[in-house]
């Protein structure tokens, strides 16, 4: 899956894991040992995010792309 909503990766010292946050997809993150399981992780919560989304009839976000600057 290659999402098109933004993912913020950061380091967590407090759980020494990396988190990946989906800001446009409310309560949407994962973590993983190394950055690149974060992403892989969020990518995997992220597609159940929209199809429980789908199941519930919730409306479901367009991805507005980049919404933060570093």
């Amino acid at each position: 899956m290659s999402s098109k909503y933004e993912i913020i990766i950061y380091w967590s010292a407090d759980d020494n894991t990396f988190i990946a946050e989906v800001p446009e997809l409310p309560g949407c993150m994962a973590d993983g040992k190394t950055y690149q399981e974060a992403i892989t992780n969020a990518e995997v919560i992220i597609g159940e995010w929209l199809e429980t989304a789908r199941e519930l009839g919730r409306q479901i976000p367009v991805p507005r792309g980049r919404l933060m600057y570093a």
